[in-house]
């Protein structure tokens, strides 16, 4: 269930969280074990493997919970530029989870001992959710405000709660619930969170559906973009990235271009961005309406990285401004193409002797042969990357957040 951008609505049938800067996962409990889901239903388990502590803090029941996986600062607070270091990685070495520690705050139950929750009032799956007595952190008082202890150079910083559960060891938290909105806003924005969701306390959980009964506020607008290129750094930045070109889509799934974002970058962000993109480049830009100032010097990209920034304005003709680099999203993909572009047919007379697809078709990869020669080609939409060997083509996938062993046979289907 996916919550609508708004201004944050007051009435006593709101409840009201705060907006936690991290990665929206669901998290299966049985068994033993914990198996992970991001947002389009990518297995990341091995990707956190301090999830594995969930079992026994739940004392062996099984349950499906919805949340945020989070990576604290110095302060306590999530941070999403900190998470990137995470993000990326299937199976982290023990110094990197030792270096970046990730946790599970967790807002709603799904299913738990057997039973599926999904019809319940909001209220009735927290009260379940109070019930497996998880700890709950960040530490907050009975009205709307963390509670603090004096950090290094005496910075308010974000402290354990006392409650139930206790915080030693866990991986798996429980973020308190408000009834007073300004409250929560004003404690939200006194100690820089992201920002606050309100939900109606009788809603039902729609799985996948975005909803009005939730409702999201950010203090900084954000955006997911997609990249289509990049331009060639200068000064301190030369030989790198110096700024990336991006689209962000229409209603109908159409890409159309929303200029350049040149700031935001740590240097692991340009290393990273510049191995994930450097097998994905085309002789064309995949929009039109780029402006030839800022095409004349542009690698261009195929349209399959989707990425996050920060902005201060967006123009009437959805152009950024002031934009700002947040971090690659390996957890949402582009959307899909309209129905009236339909993905291009294989060329004549070229034989495709197999395909394999994603669940959901949007990636499709055909194998191709010519003449004796062999080879792969990636279907995204309207975009198709030809004339791939094996190595490229699972560099490819894993850019976008797709693992080929989970694409399967269309003659299957």
């Amino acid at each position: 269930m996916l919550a609508t951008a708004g201004p944050v609505p007051e009435g006593p049938q709101w409840r009201y969280e705060f907006k936690w800067d991290g990665v929206r996962a669901v998290v299966v409990v049985d068994a033993g074990q914990a198996t992970a889901f991001s947002r389009n239903d990518l297995d990341i388990t091995s990707g956190y493997p301090e999830l594995s502590a969930l079992p026994d803090q739940l004392r062996g029941r099984p349950v499906v919970l919805d949340g945020e996986l989070v990576a604290l600062d110095a302060a306590g607070r999530p941070s999403f530029p900190l998470l990137q270091d995470r993000m990326h990685v299937r199976n982290p070495a023990p110094a990197l989870v030792q270096r970046v520690p990730v946790s599970f705050y967790i807002f709603d139950v799904l299913h738990l001992d057997g039973a599926s929750t999904l019809a319940l009032p909001y209220e009735q799956r927290r009260a379940l959710l109070d019930g497996l007595h998880l700890p709950r952190l960040p530490g907050l008082a009975d009205t709307p405000g963390p509670a603090v202890a004096d950090g290094p150079g005496g910075a308010r910083t974000l402290v354990a709660d006392a409650g139930p559960g206790g915080g030693g060891g866990a991986v798996g938290y429980v973020p308190r619930r408000f009834t007073d909105g300004p409250g929560t806003v004003a404690a939200a924005r006194a100690f820089a969170l992201e920002g606050v969701v309100a939900k109606l306390a009788d809603s039902t959980y729609r799985p996948a559906e975005r909803s009005k009964s939730w409702i999201k506020h950010a203090f900084v607008d954000t955006i997911e973009v997609v990249i289509i290129g990049h331009r060639p750094g200068r000064g301190r930045r030369a030989g790198t990235i110096g700024s990336l070109l991006v689209a962000i889509p229409a209603a109908d799934g159409t890409l159309h271009f929303a200029g350049g974002v040149g700031t935001g970058f740590t240097d692991a962000d340009l290393r990273h961005l510049q191995q994930a993109l450097a097998g994905l480049r085309r002789a064309t830009p995949p929009v039109s309406g780029v402006p030839r100032e800022q095409s004349r010097d542009a690698t261009w990209i195929e349209p399959v990285v989707v990425g996050e920034v920060a902005y201060r304005t967006l123009t009437p003709d959805r152009q950024l401004r002031h934009a700002a680099w947040r971090g690659v999203r390996p957890d949402k993909t582009p959307p899909p193409a309209p129905a009236a572009q339909p993905a291009p047919s294989p060329p004549s007379p070229e034989e495709v002797t197999g395909s394999l697809q994603t669940a959901d078709g949007a990636w499709r990869v055909d194998i191709v042969r010519h003449h004796g020669i062999g080879w792969y080609r990636l279907i995204h939409g309207n975009s198709v990357v030809d004339r791939l060997q094996l190595p490229d083509l699972q560099q490819l996938l894993h850019a976008a957040g797709v693992d080929l062993a989970d694409l399967t046979d269309t003659r299957a289907a």
